[in-house]
């Protein structure tokens, strides 16, 4: 029988190495033991993935660049509170194997699906979608609304009115190009980690990485992992006008929660952005509600506030 998909414990693609033999990344999380599982449908790029606990089921989706470990904090918490988290890298991201394109909202839709079937996960699920994997979450819960729980879009990605020009043709040939010429003379492996851990501090309120520099620079240094981020972005523009698409053609049924990071500033832009999270939550009739002191690595720097969000998201799930 042909079930459209396949699990393996311990080849890992994206290196070469063999055996996956890591835990959730920065020593704080759960200890869970990554797989592998390959998807057909989708793309079929072999997907790294976490899954722990038991309970109702959780799944939690990084933004642009980021990895599984960056949810450590949010999943060890979540675990404690038994539910079932997944966590999984997206083709060019952690240590998936590469993009072959650039993501699209309902094709991520469409892979989340796949990964809770592969997992033999039938939800329903609260889906949590950080910064672009926002696109993705939402698109999930419209257009899998009988296996969607709730929708948590934590300082998710927000268009209002997305330029699709150039051609997404060309921002996607140019993303190939210079993916290649950076990884052709050595960026990643020069430049790779410490511009994950530059990213990371200018992205929170406060404190450094807290990913162990070994699973940083296993990602990191890699091409894959440039390569990845620069076609996902490429796509960026198209994958927030499917979005808006499906807000005209698929009604959001689920409970939804924005939570919104704000570093207490009261800056323009800082407030500027605060205003635009609140005005998405109007839109998706959700429950807005601010982390604060946070930057946009909200489940780096209130973990807790993440949480609870999930946790209140859908209290019916715990009753079931």
């Amino acid at each position: 029988m042909n079930t459209g998909y396949e699990i393996s414990e311990s080849v890992d693609p994206s290196s070469g190495d063999g055996l996956a033999r890591h835990g959730t990344g920065t020593g704080k999380g759960t200890g869970a033991r990554g797989r592998f599982v390959r998807v057909d449908g989708v793309d079929g790029v072999p997907l790294h993935v976490v899954a722990e606990g038991r309970g109702p089921v959780t799944v939690l989706s990084a933004g642009l660049a980021m990895a599984w470990f960056d949810w450590d904090e949010v999943a060890a918490l979540l675990v404690a509170r038994g539910r079932t988290v997944v966590r999984f890298d997206r083709p060019g991201h952690g240590l998936s194997g590469p993009a072959a394109a650039p993501a699209t909202a309902a094709g991520e839709a469409r892979r989340i699906a796949g990964l809770l079937d592969a997992l033999g996960l039938a939800g329903p699920v609260t889906v949590v979608g950080h910064s672009i994997a926002g696109f993705h979450a939402e698109a999930f819960a419209r257009l899998h609304p009988e296996r969607t729980a709730a929708l948590v879009l934590v300082d998710s990605s927000v268009e209002e009115a997305p330029r699709t020009l150039p051609p997404a043709a060309l921002r996607t040939a140019a993303a190939r190009v210079l993916g290649r010429a950076v990884t052709a003379v050595g960026v990643p492996a020069a430049l790779g980690p410490a511009a994950r851990r530059a990213t990371v501090r200018a992205s929170r309120t406060g404190g450094g990485d807290p990913a162990a520099r070994d699973l940083v620079r296993r990602c990191y240094r890699t091409g894959r992992v440039w390569r990845g981020a620069l076609l996902e972005n490429a796509g960026y523009p198209d994958a927030a006008a499917e979005v808006l698409a499906l807000r005209g053609t698929h009604p959001l049924t689920a409970p939804a929660t924005v939570l919104a990071g704000h570093d207490g500033s009261g800056g323009r832009g800082a407030l500027r952005w605060l205003a635009r999270q609140a005005d998405l939550a109007d839109r998706l009739g959700a429950r807005f509600e601010v982390a604060e002191p946070a930057g946009h690595l909200v489940m780096l720097d209130r973990p807790d506030q993440v949480a609870r969000a999930v946790l209140y998201a859908a209290p019916d799930q715990d009753r079931a």
